[in-house]
């Protein structure tokens, strides 16, 4: 192995170095990434889905799912963690680095995966491709050892591992279409029985030798649609969970902090109801004290919510309704954080829709106090996940008012049963919060804005207004808008059409409205995304099946917009690798979830330096939020979690957090803390246009976040503290992600 790895080393130097010359070095850099590939790529797609025919749809979509999803986020990264090699230029002090320097793993090359994977799959349906391809693949892979950034055997393992995905993926997809296909879809099977040959063949019942009979083709239409939500809604889980096992983010303050309270369980805590702690105490269970285990509910509640849209638009609607419904909602932003961010909102927005499905049974002329007994039960769970499930009731009483069939049902048992056990699994919280001074009262009431006076003011309307547009997919917004107006119009023929009105727009207009006194943040509205959709979405059915063709074209830019955001969202290096430049990360969207891990570092060594003083010491920082970061990603701190704590937050002599109902650092009196306090990032728009785009190499010194002066607090409380300065964490080769300021505090009294 040591010749072998002196062998590797000695190509890596003879092309890194030997062949060096000012041509190469503008020519690699080049083909490893450029501003021109990422509209060429798209420009390809777009021709392939074109003019390709079914051949060149079978060729994208095998390309989508081998190389785009398989290759890089499955196989190689999980590759690149299993060897863990350290790249190049961290090993090899002389190498020349003509490129960004990756934070993964050096073995294997994830470019040469990529491009041969591409080689084998794209001359596997255009034959003469190779003259092309594979010049193209050799040079690219090439590029990544010239460049610095990968040794020969990291290139020549990506590229077999590219071979493989290729003709393995290529020849397992096919049989796999080939049992399944005739099974689950027999017209499309029909249609296109063979993913290696593809020829489309217009007419599905046409006779074929070993094709399975079809009696009905309308059900047999619905049922192909039903079976592909659930293969999509499959897929999507799968490839939740393997984004989360990958480690590409970090959790974010409120992950961390509610990680805290599923060790502390209770009744209910300062800001918010206990469900969310109790999913993450069961996750943590299944999965340990890691990033998996506190999110793995995420992708599963999402994956709940989409089999129970899905069946219901099955029978309410059509299924093929059901299936474009739930690729939309992958399609939308604020929708798509929240399968992968494990927040009140993932449990607020199921029990939102089971509340929603049972609700419409129980409104029916057909509806029991059974089916009412449902709907109290699931909107009491919403309430014990997010205050904002009490608003849910609004839409039952507007319905009972502008529907005039359903108020026979004000003179039944249900609706009085539904609140008997929605005010049952209310009482936890009651109970709390009589023990603590109904503390969560005061809380919303400031986080509200409701403790200010009322100033009517634009700015925040405003801000609420474009955030909801981008995140709500600007195409789709714009639809759901068109939607609510005519669903409105309508809304004495068709009471579906006004029950999935009610249960969106309200909560949505009563936030955007109450922008006018105080901010109110953007996914504040996320249960009423559902019923809007399914509003969208059961009224362009009705218009597709009516001939309206401007029904698929929105529908194709909605998509087309929003699931290459939805991508970049969840991998923003792909921005700069479609580019050509990394990304700043003042422009980071994933910034909030990044360098967690380096700024814990920065914090031990402070803590570390101290220690050797002889005395213990633990730390204290400014937010919950951070407090919460710190335990986790601090070994010692984790291990002694809950019942020896090492982070604290900064104590306060009202409740500011949870922290202040737990045991704080006043039983450690004569020790020593490093207190903590993050610095606001630079200012987000001329700092990332500085440096991005006009290459500056610092951003101005008016951007620049200032350091405070020791807080009183602190000189309160101990003997002595001196101000250690600004420290910067940084995130591989991308720059600075976050700066925090820490103080030396001595002796506490």
């Amino acid at each position: 192995m040591t010749w072998l790895q002196s062998l590797d080393t000695a190509g890596f130097h003879w092309v890194n170095q030997a062949w060096a010359n000012p041509l190469f070095d503008q020519l690699m850099p080049f083909l490893s990434g450029n501003r021109l590939f990422g509209p060429a790529l798209v420009l390809t797609a777009l021709l392939l889905c074109w003019r390709g025919g079914a051949r060149g749809r079978v060729c994208l979509l095998m390309l989508v799912l081998l190389v785009g999803l398989v290759a890089n986020a499955a196989v190689v990264d999980a590759l690149k963690h299993a060897f863990a090699r350290p790249r190049p230029f961290l090993s090899l002090p002389d190498t020349r680095v003509l490129v960004g320097r990756g934070g993964s793993g050096s073995m294997p090359s994830g470019h040469a995966a990529t491009w041969f994977a591409a080689l084998v799959i794209v001359r596997c349906y255009y034959r003469r491709s190779w003259w092309f391809m594979l010049p193209l693949a050799a040079l690219v892979s090439l590029s990544r050892i010239y460049n610095g950034v990968h040794y020969p055997s990291d290139v020549l393992a990506g590229a077999c591992c590219g071979l493989a995905l290729g003709f393995g993926g290529v020849w397992g997809l096919h049989a796999l279409w080939q049992f399944a296909g005739r099974r689950w879809f027999p017209l499309w099977w029909r249609q296109l029985p063979s993913l290696r040959e593809p020829a489309y063949r217009r007419d599905p019942l046409t006779w074929q030798a070993d094709a399975p009979p079809v009696c009905d083709p309308a059900a047999a239409a619905e049922r192909q649609w039903l079976h592909l939500g659930y293969v999509l809604v499959g897929l999507l889980l799968v490839a939740r969970i393997a984004y989360l096992q990958s480690g590409i983010i970090e959790l974010s303050k409120d992950e961390a902090y509610q990680w805290l309270w599923s060790k502390h369980l209770a009744l209910s805590y300062y800001s918010k109801p206990p469900m969310i702690a109790y999913l993450q105490f069961l996750g943590t269970r299944l999965c340990g004290d890691t990033p998996l285990g506190i999110r793995c509910f995420a992708p599963i509640l999402t994956a709940m919510v989409s089999l129970l849209v899905l069946r219901f638009f099955a029978c309410e609607c059509s299924a093929r309704a059901g299936f474009w419904l739930l690729l939309g909602l992958t399609g939308t932003p604020l929708m798509a954080l929240g399968t992968i961010l494990f927040t009140i909102d993932a449990p607020s927005v199921l029990f939102w829709v089971c509340a929603m499905i049972a609700g419409w049974q129980a409104v029916q002329r057909e509806g029991r106090t059974r089916h009412w007994f449902w709907t109290g039960l699931w909107l009491g769970l919403g309430f014990l996940s997010k205050y904002t499930a009490l608003l849910q009731w609004a839409p039952f009483a507007l319905f009972f008012l502008l529907w005039r069939p359903a108020r026979a049902h004000l003179r039944r048992p249900g609706p009085y049963v539904a609140l008997l056990v929605n005010a049952l699994c209310a009482v936890p919280v009651v109970i709390w919060n009589a023990q603590h001074g109904w503390t969560t009262l005061g809380h919303l009431q400031d986080r509200a804005g409701l403790t200010q006076q009322w100033r009517p003011t634009l700015r925040f309307f405003s801000e609420f207004t474009a955030l909801e547009w981008v995140l709500l997919n600007p195409i789709f917004f714009v639809a759901i808008v068109g939607a609510v107006v005519a669903a409105w119009r309508r809304r004495h023929s068709q009471p579906l059409l006004l029950y999935l009105l009610l249960m969106g727009a309200p909560l949505f207009l009563g936030f955007w409205l109450y922008s006018l006194r105080a901010r109110v943040q953007p996914n504040w509205i996320a249960p009423a995304v559902v019923p809007l959709f399914c509003l969208l979405f059961v009224q362009g059915e009705s218009r597709w099946r009516a001939g309206v063709g401007r029904v698929k074209r929105w529908l194709a830019a909605g998509l087309a917009v929003g699931l290459p955001a939805v991508a970049l969202l969840h991998q923003s290096d792909l921005i700069g690798k479609l580019v050509g430049r990394p990304l700043p990360p003042e422009a980071d969207p994933l910034r909030r979830v990044r360098a967690w891990r380096e700024t814990s570092d920065l914090v031990m060594e402070a803590r570390r330096r101290l220690f050797q003083e002889g005395k213990p010491v633990f730390v204290i920082s400014d937010h919950y939020g951070m407090a919460g970061l710190f335990s986790f990603y601090i070994p010692e701190a984790k291990a002694g979690v809950p019942d020896h704590p090492l982070v604290y937050c900064q104590s306060s002599p009202q409740p500011e957090s949870q922290f202040y109902f737990w045991p704080g650092y006043r039983g450690r009196r004569g020790q020593n803390a490093i207190f903590v306090y993050e610095l606001a990032p630079y200012s987000l728009g001329q700092a990332w246009v500085r440096k991005w785009l006009l290459r500056e190499p610092v951003p101005y010194a008016a951007d620049q976040p200032q350091p405070i002066e020791v807080p009183p607090q602190l000189r309160d409380e101990f003997e002595s503290v001196l101000d250690l300065g600004v420290h910067q964490a940084r995130w591989g080769d991308r720059g600075v992600y976050r700066r925090i300021q820490l103080f030396e505090c001595r002796d506490l009294r």
